[in-house]
C-alpha cells in the first residue's frame, strides 16, 4: 500500500525521520516522501504559481525521496500529479513539532498538506506533537501507523481528514485516545519593533498560546488531560446554519 509522507518542517525533520521508519518497518506500507527543502511552519495551504520548483531526489535505503522548493501543499499535488508510480492509498502528514490545535489549523503548513491530499480524494491525516523540547516521536509515529491501518480498512467520509495531536509525555503516561472537536486557541501576540542597519523599520512577531477553558471534548482540554486527539475535520466551511436567514436579507 503506497502511502505519502510529507510535513511542513522540513525533509531533514526528527517527525519526518520518525514517520518514515514506523512506515517503513510496516510490512503493508511502502512509504514515499516529498517534502519541502526548508521548514515552511504556518504556510497555510499556500501554493507555488509564480516561479518553477526545484525537485531533487535523494538516495535513501528503503523509502524513495523528493525534496521540494515549495510549501507543503506543493509537496502533495506535485507527489501525486507528477512524481509517485501512482495515486497513493494515503497521505500522512507530519509528525509535527509542536500542536495543530483548535484554530491553529487554519495556519497549519501541516494540516494544510492532509487538507490538499483530501482535495485529491485521497484518505489523508495530519499528525502533531504537542511539544516542542521533546525529541521523541516515536509514540506519535506508531500511532500514526495504527491509525493508517484503520483509515485504510474503513476510509473516510468524502471531504473529511483527521487531525492528530499526541502529547509530548513518555507513552506510560499518555492515558489514552478520545475522539475530539476542535477547540479555541488564542494567541497572545507580541510585535517586537527593530531598526535594521539602513534605518528601516520591521517587525518580529513572537507571542504565546493563552488557551481557555475548555469543554472536555475539544481537542484542547484532551491533549491537557494526557490523551492522544483525533479530530475529523470536514473542508465544507459554509455555515449552513445562517444560510436560509442571509437568504431573507434585502439585497436586491
Amino acid at each position: 500500500m503506497i502511502v505519502l509522507l510529507t510535513n511542513d518542517d522540513g525533509y531533514q525533520a526528527e517527525g519526518l525521520r520518525a514517520l518514515t521508519e514506523a512506515f517503513a518497518e510496516a510490512a503493508d506500507f511502502s512509504p514515499y516522501v516529498v517534502a519541502p527543502d526548508r521548514e515552511r511552519s504556518a504556510t497555510s495551504h499556500a501554493i507555488t504559481m509564480h516561479k518553477p520548483l526545484i525537485v531533487n531526489e535523494l538516495c535513501k535505503e528503503g523509502c524513495a525521496t523528493w525534496v521540494v522548493s515549495g510549501t507543503p501543499a506543493d509537496c502533495v499535488k506535485l507527489a501525486v500529479e507528477a512524481l509517485l508510480p501512482k495515486k497513493p492509498a494515503l497521505v500522512i502528514s507530519g509528525i509535527n513539532r509542536g500542536a495543530n490545535l483548535g484554530n491553529d489549523i487554519l495556519y497549519s503548513g501541516t494540516v494544510s498538506a492532509a487538507i490538499e491530499g483530501t482535495l485529491l480524494s485521497i484518505p489523508s491525516v495530519a499528525i502533531s506533537l504537542c511539544s516542542r523540547d521533546s525529541g521523541d516521536f516515536r509514540v506519535a509515529a506508531a500511532f500514526g501507523v495504527r491509525l493508517a491501518r484503520q483509515v485504510a480498512a474503513n476510509g473516510l467520509p468524502p471531504s473529511t481528514l483527521l487531525n492528530v495531536n499526541v502529547p509530548g509525555i513518555p507513552a506510560d503516561r499518555i492515558r489514552g485516545v478520545r475522539v475530539t472537536c476542535l477547540g479555541t486557541r488564542r494567541y497572545q501576540n507580541v510585535f517586537d519593533r527593530r531598526v535594521d542597519p539602513r534605518g528601516r523599520v520591521y517587525y518580529w512577531m513572537a507571542g504565546d498560546a493563552c488557551d481557555e477553558e475548555e469543554s472536555e471534548d475539544t481537542d484542547v482540554a484532551a491533549t491537557l488531560c494526557g490523551y492522544i486527539s483525533l479530530t475529523p475535520v470536514k473542508i465544507d466551511l459554509t455555515a449552513w446554519e445562517f444560510v436560509e436567514e442571509l437568504k431573507g436579507w434585502n439585497l436586491e
